[in-house]
Protein backbone atom coordinates (compact mmCIF):
# COMPACT_ATOMS: atom_id res chain seq x y z
CA UNK A 1 0.00 0.00 0.00
CA UNK A 2 1.19 3.62 -1.15
CA UNK A 3 0.91 5.93 1.70
CA UNK A 4 -1.79 7.54 0.76
CA UNK A 5 -3.67 4.15 2.14
CA UNK A 6 -5.98 4.63 -1.34
CA UNK A 7 -3.55 3.06 -3.92
CA UNK A 8 -0.31 0.63 -4.77
CA UNK A 9 2.40 -0.57 -5.87
CA UNK A 10 4.16 -3.61 -7.34
CA UNK A 11 6.04 -5.45 -4.90
CA UNK A 12 9.47 -6.87 -7.09
CA UNK A 13 10.14 -9.07 -3.63
CA UNK A 14 6.55 -10.52 -2.86
CA UNK A 15 6.29 -14.07 -2.48
CA UNK A 16 3.76 -14.21 -5.73
CA UNK A 17 6.98 -14.34 -7.38
CA UNK A 18 7.49 -17.79 -6.97
CA UNK A 19 4.15 -18.93 -6.22
CA UNK A 20 0.48 -18.86 -6.18
CA UNK A 21 -0.70 -17.13 -2.93
CA UNK A 22 -3.52 -17.19 -1.03
CA UNK A 23 -3.76 -15.51 2.13
CA UNK A 24 -6.13 -17.16 4.67
CA UNK A 25 -7.93 -14.76 7.15
CA UNK A 26 -8.27 -16.98 10.21
CA UNK A 27 -9.20 -17.50 12.68
CA UNK A 28 -13.17 -16.30 11.98
CA UNK A 29 -13.70 -13.02 12.65
CA UNK A 30 -10.26 -11.87 11.84
CA UNK A 31 -9.10 -9.76 8.89
CA UNK A 32 -12.55 -10.03 6.33
CA UNK A 33 -13.52 -13.51 8.02
CA UNK A 34 -16.64 -14.37 9.68
CA UNK A 35 -18.34 -17.26 11.41
CA UNK A 36 -19.84 -18.24 14.33
CA UNK A 37 -17.33 -16.73 16.76
CA UNK A 38 -16.48 -19.65 18.65
CA UNK A 39 -12.81 -20.95 17.18
CA UNK A 40 -10.39 -20.90 20.61
CA UNK A 41 -7.64 -23.80 19.73
CA UNK A 42 -6.02 -25.29 17.11
CA UNK A 43 -8.80 -27.97 16.20
CA UNK A 44 -11.20 -25.57 15.90
CA UNK A 45 -8.41 -23.83 13.20
CA UNK A 46 -7.34 -26.45 11.17
CA UNK A 47 -11.00 -28.43 10.94
CA UNK A 48 -12.41 -24.79 9.38
CA UNK A 49 -9.03 -24.52 7.44
CA UNK A 50 -9.20 -28.03 5.80
CA UNK A 51 -12.79 -27.65 4.98
CA UNK A 52 -11.91 -24.78 3.75
CA UNK A 53 -8.95 -25.82 1.34
CA UNK A 54 -11.09 -28.91 0.17
CA UNK A 55 -14.21 -26.35 -0.74
CA UNK A 56 -11.48 -23.78 -2.34
CA UNK A 57 -10.02 -26.61 -4.47
CA UNK A 58 -13.30 -27.64 -6.18
CA UNK A 59 -14.42 -24.27 -6.82
CA UNK A 60 -13.96 -23.01 -10.30
CA UNK A 61 -10.97 -20.96 -9.50
CA UNK A 62 -9.22 -23.29 -7.00
CA UNK A 63 -9.93 -26.83 -9.13
CA UNK A 64 -6.94 -25.89 -11.41
CA UNK A 65 -4.46 -25.51 -9.01
CA UNK A 66 -5.14 -28.63 -6.93
CA UNK A 67 -2.19 -30.95 -8.35
CA UNK A 68 0.41 -27.62 -7.56
CA UNK A 69 2.70 -28.27 -4.79
CA UNK A 70 0.96 -26.86 -1.46
CA UNK A 71 2.96 -25.12 1.28
CA UNK A 72 1.75 -24.31 4.40
CA UNK A 73 3.15 -21.04 5.75
CA UNK A 74 2.49 -19.04 8.73
CA UNK A 75 4.74 -16.48 11.16
CA UNK A 76 4.42 -15.51 14.77
CA UNK A 77 1.04 -17.02 16.35
CA UNK A 78 1.14 -19.11 12.91
CA UNK A 79 3.69 -21.35 14.76
CA UNK A 80 0.19 -23.03 15.91
CA UNK A 81 -1.86 -22.12 13.18
CA UNK A 82 1.01 -23.49 10.45
CA UNK A 83 1.49 -26.69 12.15
CA UNK A 84 -2.22 -27.57 13.24
CA UNK A 85 -3.78 -26.78 9.43
CA UNK A 86 -0.55 -28.91 7.74
CA UNK A 87 -1.12 -32.11 10.42
CA UNK A 88 -5.09 -31.72 10.01
CA UNK A 89 -4.13 -32.30 5.86
CA UNK A 90 -1.83 -34.71 6.26
CA UNK A 91 -4.32 -36.70 8.67
CA UNK A 92 -7.02 -36.08 6.33
CA UNK A 93 -4.66 -37.35 2.96
CA UNK A 94 -4.34 -40.87 5.26
CA UNK A 95 -7.62 -41.41 6.04
CA UNK A 96 -9.26 -40.10 3.00
CA UNK A 97 -12.88 -39.38 3.52
CA UNK A 98 -15.73 -40.11 0.82
CA UNK A 99 -16.18 -36.52 -1.57
CA UNK A 100 -12.88 -35.18 -0.18
CA UNK A 101 -9.41 -34.44 -2.40
CA UNK A 102 -6.19 -35.69 -1.42
CA UNK A 103 -4.49 -32.31 -0.76
CA UNK A 104 -0.77 -32.13 -2.43
CA UNK A 105 0.98 -31.18 0.99
CA UNK A 106 4.83 -30.34 0.21
CA UNK A 107 5.99 -28.92 3.21
CA UNK A 108 5.50 -26.40 6.04
CA UNK A 109 7.22 -23.06 6.83
CA UNK A 110 7.04 -20.91 10.18
CA UNK A 111 8.66 -17.72 10.76
CA UNK A 112 9.38 -16.05 14.19
CA UNK A 113 6.90 -18.65 15.34
CA UNK A 114 5.15 -19.75 18.62
CA UNK A 115 5.40 -23.37 18.71
CA UNK A 116 7.18 -24.57 21.79
CA UNK A 117 6.22 -22.75 24.49
CA UNK A 118 8.05 -24.77 27.22
CA UNK A 119 11.20 -24.46 25.50
CA UNK A 120 10.80 -21.18 23.89
CA UNK A 121 9.48 -19.26 27.52
CA UNK A 122 13.52 -20.13 28.60
CA UNK A 123 15.18 -17.84 26.00
CA UNK A 124 13.41 -14.64 26.90
CA UNK A 125 16.25 -13.66 29.54
CA UNK A 126 19.17 -14.68 27.17
CA UNK A 127 17.20 -12.94 23.81
CA UNK A 128 16.89 -9.47 26.14
CA UNK A 129 20.44 -9.87 27.95
CA UNK A 130 22.65 -11.81 25.76
CA UNK A 131 21.32 -11.43 21.95
CA UNK A 132 23.50 -11.79 18.76
CA UNK A 133 24.04 -8.20 18.59
CA UNK A 134 25.68 -8.17 22.16
CA UNK A 135 23.25 -5.45 22.70
CA UNK A 136 21.90 -6.14 26.51
CA UNK A 137 18.60 -4.17 26.46
CA UNK A 138 18.14 -5.11 30.49
CA UNK A 139 20.32 -4.98 33.67
CA UNK A 140 22.08 -7.99 35.16
CA UNK A 141 19.59 -8.09 37.75
CA UNK A 142 16.48 -8.22 36.18
CA UNK A 143 18.46 -11.03 33.89
CA UNK A 144 18.94 -12.79 36.91
CA UNK A 145 15.20 -12.23 38.28
CA UNK A 146 13.85 -13.30 34.96
CA UNK A 147 16.37 -16.43 34.58
CA UNK A 148 14.83 -17.24 38.42
CA UNK A 149 11.23 -17.39 37.42
CA UNK A 150 12.06 -19.96 34.40
CA UNK A 151 11.61 -23.21 36.37
CA UNK A 152 8.02 -22.25 37.65
CA UNK A 153 6.86 -20.87 34.17
CA UNK A 154 7.86 -24.42 32.49
CA UNK A 155 6.22 -26.21 35.14
CA UNK A 156 3.00 -24.72 34.53
CA UNK A 157 3.45 -24.99 30.56
CA UNK A 158 4.21 -28.55 31.27
CA UNK A 159 1.31 -29.12 33.16
CA UNK A 160 -1.00 -27.20 30.03
CA UNK A 161 -0.09 -29.53 27.48
CA UNK A 162 -0.51 -33.35 30.35
CA UNK A 163 -4.34 -33.16 29.51
CA UNK A 164 -7.29 -31.81 28.39
CA UNK A 165 -9.30 -31.45 31.25
CA UNK A 166 -10.61 -28.70 33.28
CA UNK A 167 -7.79 -28.55 35.80
CA UNK A 168 -4.99 -28.32 32.18
CA UNK A 169 -7.24 -25.85 30.90
CA UNK A 170 -6.64 -23.87 34.51
CA UNK A 171 -3.16 -24.14 34.11
CA UNK A 172 -2.98 -22.83 30.80
CA UNK A 173 -4.23 -19.86 31.27
CA UNK A 174 -2.26 -19.76 35.20
CA UNK A 175 1.02 -20.09 32.60
CA UNK A 176 0.07 -17.89 30.35
CA UNK A 177 -0.60 -15.07 32.85
CA UNK A 178 2.52 -16.15 35.17
CA UNK A 179 5.19 -16.89 32.56
CA UNK A 180 4.34 -13.29 30.26
CA UNK A 181 4.51 -11.16 33.20
CA UNK A 182 7.80 -12.67 34.76
CA UNK A 183 9.54 -13.26 31.57
CA UNK A 184 8.46 -10.71 28.87
CA UNK A 185 6.95 -7.64 30.90
CA UNK A 186 10.66 -6.87 32.18
CA UNK A 187 11.38 -5.97 27.95
CA UNK A 188 8.24 -4.39 27.62
CA UNK A 189 9.29 -1.88 30.36
CA UNK A 190 12.04 -0.84 28.77
CA UNK A 191 10.10 0.91 25.80
CA UNK A 192 12.02 -1.01 23.19
CA UNK A 193 9.95 -2.71 20.55
CA UNK A 194 9.39 -6.54 20.99
CA UNK A 195 9.50 -7.37 17.51
CA UNK A 196 12.90 -5.62 17.14
CA UNK A 197 15.07 -4.69 20.38
CA UNK A 198 17.00 -1.77 17.52
CA UNK A 199 13.83 0.06 18.26
CA UNK A 200 11.68 2.19 20.15
CA UNK A 201 8.12 0.97 20.35
CA UNK A 202 6.69 4.47 20.44
CA UNK A 203 3.43 5.72 21.30
CA UNK A 204 1.24 3.08 19.30
CA UNK A 205 -0.27 -0.11 20.86
CA UNK A 206 1.56 -2.47 17.96
CA UNK A 207 4.55 -0.52 17.74
CA UNK A 208 3.73 0.14 13.80
CA UNK A 209 1.59 2.25 12.40
CA UNK A 210 -0.96 0.32 10.18
CA UNK A 211 -3.32 2.89 9.71
CA UNK A 212 -2.72 3.13 5.47
CA UNK A 213 -3.12 -0.55 5.84
CA UNK A 214 -6.17 0.18 7.95
CA UNK A 215 -7.18 3.01 5.66
CA UNK A 216 -6.98 0.45 2.12
CA UNK A 217 -8.31 -2.36 3.25
CA UNK A 218 -11.80 -0.67 4.65
CA UNK A 219 -12.13 1.26 1.17
CA UNK A 220 -15.47 0.60 -0.31
CA UNK A 221 -13.60 0.29 -3.65
CA UNK A 222 -11.16 -2.51 -1.97
CA UNK A 223 -14.23 -4.33 -0.64
CA UNK A 224 -16.04 -4.15 -4.22
CA UNK A 225 -12.91 -5.84 -5.89
CA UNK A 226 -12.00 -8.83 -3.00
CA UNK A 227 -15.86 -9.07 -3.27
CA UNK A 228 -16.41 -8.70 0.77
CA UNK A 229 -19.96 -8.79 1.84
CA UNK A 230 -21.18 -7.04 4.62
CA UNK A 231 -21.03 -9.90 7.21
CA UNK A 232 -17.77 -8.29 8.35
CA UNK A 233 -17.35 -4.27 7.27
CA UNK A 234 -14.62 -3.43 9.47
CA UNK A 235 -11.15 -4.77 8.68
CA UNK A 236 -8.69 -4.61 11.75
CA UNK A 237 -4.98 -4.90 12.38
CA UNK A 238 -5.23 -6.69 15.88
CA UNK A 239 -8.65 -7.99 17.13
CA UNK A 240 -7.68 -8.19 20.70
CA UNK A 241 -11.45 -9.97 21.62
CA UNK A 242 -10.16 -13.04 19.15
CA UNK A 243 -6.63 -12.55 21.21
CA UNK A 244 -8.12 -13.05 24.73
CA UNK A 245 -9.91 -16.35 23.16
CA UNK A 246 -6.99 -18.11 22.89
CA UNK A 247 -5.18 -17.23 26.35
CA UNK A 248 -5.96 -21.12 26.73
CA UNK A 249 -4.41 -22.18 23.75
CA UNK A 250 -1.01 -19.92 24.04
CA UNK A 251 1.11 -22.42 25.94
CA UNK A 252 -0.15 -25.44 23.48
CA UNK A 253 2.61 -27.35 22.18
CA UNK A 254 2.87 -27.73 18.12
CA UNK A 255 6.35 -29.06 17.97
CA UNK A 256 5.10 -32.76 17.82
CA UNK A 257 2.99 -31.76 14.86
CA UNK A 258 6.09 -30.69 13.39
CA UNK A 259 7.61 -33.76 14.24
CA UNK A 260 4.62 -36.09 12.62
CA UNK A 261 5.12 -34.30 9.41
CA UNK A 262 8.78 -34.59 9.50
CA UNK A 263 8.63 -38.32 9.75
CA UNK A 264 5.79 -38.85 7.03
CA UNK A 265 8.78 -37.07 4.77
CA UNK A 266 7.28 -33.73 4.41
CA UNK A 267 9.62 -31.07 4.84
CA UNK A 268 9.88 -27.88 7.12
CA UNK A 269 11.19 -24.81 7.59
CA UNK A 270 11.83 -22.99 10.34
CA UNK A 271 12.98 -19.06 10.28
CA UNK A 272 13.50 -16.56 12.40
CA UNK A 273 14.75 -13.22 12.10
CA UNK A 274 17.51 -12.23 14.95
CA UNK A 275 16.55 -8.69 16.44
CA UNK A 276 12.84 -10.32 17.01
CA UNK A 277 12.11 -10.74 21.08
CA UNK A 278 8.96 -12.11 21.07
CA UNK A 279 9.44 -15.48 18.89
CA UNK A 280 13.42 -14.83 19.01
CA UNK A 281 15.44 -17.15 17.04
CA UNK A 282 17.34 -18.48 20.40
CA UNK A 283 14.02 -19.90 21.02
CA UNK A 284 13.15 -21.54 17.73
CA UNK A 285 16.52 -22.82 17.66
CA UNK A 286 16.12 -24.69 20.82
CA UNK A 287 13.43 -26.56 20.01
CA UNK A 288 14.06 -27.53 16.74
CA UNK A 289 17.47 -28.98 18.22
CA UNK A 290 15.05 -30.47 20.92
CA UNK A 291 12.23 -32.10 18.58
CA UNK A 292 12.25 -35.54 19.05
CA UNK A 293 11.62 -37.02 15.62
CA UNK A 294 13.61 -39.74 13.68
CA UNK A 295 16.34 -38.01 12.77
CA UNK A 296 16.69 -35.89 15.89
CA UNK A 297 20.99 -36.96 16.25
CA UNK A 298 21.92 -36.06 12.36
CA UNK A 299 19.74 -32.41 12.61
CA UNK A 300 21.81 -31.54 16.38
CA UNK A 301 25.19 -33.08 14.60
CA UNK A 302 24.72 -30.63 11.51
CA UNK A 303 26.71 -27.81 11.46
CA UNK A 304 25.45 -24.15 11.37
CA UNK A 305 26.32 -22.67 7.76
CA UNK A 306 26.66 -19.41 6.39
CA UNK A 307 23.31 -18.95 4.32
CA UNK A 308 23.30 -16.89 1.11
CA UNK A 309 26.64 -15.08 1.33
CA UNK A 310 26.04 -13.81 4.97
CA UNK A 311 22.37 -13.04 5.10
CA UNK A 312 21.98 -16.03 8.09
CA UNK A 313 22.55 -19.22 9.42
CA UNK A 314 21.05 -22.32 8.86
CA UNK A 315 21.32 -26.20 10.26
CA UNK A 316 19.59 -28.54 7.26
CA UNK A 317 18.99 -32.19 8.03
CA UNK A 318 16.59 -35.06 6.39
CA UNK A 319 13.82 -32.13 5.35
CA UNK A 320 14.70 -29.80 8.81
CA UNK A 321 16.08 -26.41 8.06
CA UNK A 322 16.51 -23.91 10.89
CA UNK A 323 17.35 -20.58 9.45
CA UNK A 324 18.23 -17.22 11.36
CA UNK A 325 18.34 -14.24 9.41
CA UNK A 326 20.39 -12.00 9.79
CA UNK A 327 18.95 -7.76 10.83
CA UNK A 328 15.39 -8.89 10.56
CA UNK A 329 12.79 -8.83 13.15
CA UNK A 330 9.49 -10.49 13.64
CA UNK A 331 8.35 -9.79 10.09
CA UNK A 332 11.32 -11.07 8.07
CA UNK A 333 9.91 -10.02 4.41
CA UNK A 334 9.13 -6.38 5.80
CA UNK A 335 12.60 -6.35 6.85
CA UNK A 336 14.77 -8.32 4.81
CA UNK A 337 12.22 -8.56 1.70
CA UNK A 338 15.15 -10.00 -0.84
CA UNK A 339 16.63 -12.22 1.37
CA UNK A 340 12.54 -13.35 2.35
CA UNK A 341 11.83 -14.23 -0.76
CA UNK A 342 15.26 -15.56 -1.64
CA UNK A 343 14.62 -18.07 1.39
CA UNK A 344 11.11 -19.17 0.58
CA UNK A 345 11.80 -19.42 -3.28
CA UNK A 346 14.87 -22.23 -2.29
CA UNK A 347 12.24 -24.18 -0.04
CA UNK A 348 9.66 -24.24 -2.43
CA UNK A 349 11.73 -25.99 -5.07
CA UNK A 350 13.53 -28.24 -2.65
CA UNK A 351 17.05 -26.95 -2.92
CA UNK A 352 19.43 -27.37 0.03
CA UNK A 353 20.15 -24.65 2.26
Amino acid sequence: MNDDGESTSINPHSWTESAHVLWLDQPADVGYSYGQGNDSNEEMISEDAYYFLQAFFKSEQGQKYLTAPLFIVGESYGGHYAPAIAHRIWKGNTNLQAGLATLNLKGLAVGNGLTDPEEQYKWYAEMAFKNSHNNPVISEDTYNMMKKSEPMCTKGIAQCNSGDGMLDSFACQAAFAYCNMALTTPYRATGLNPYDIRKPCGDNPLCYDFSKIEKFMNSDKTKAALHVSDHNPTWQTCNMMINMSFHVDWMKNFAPYVADLLNAGIPSLIYAGDVDFVCNYMGNRAWTLNLDWNHKAEFQAAPEKDWNGGKGLARTSNGLTFLQVFEAGHMVPSDQPLVALQMITKFIHGEEF
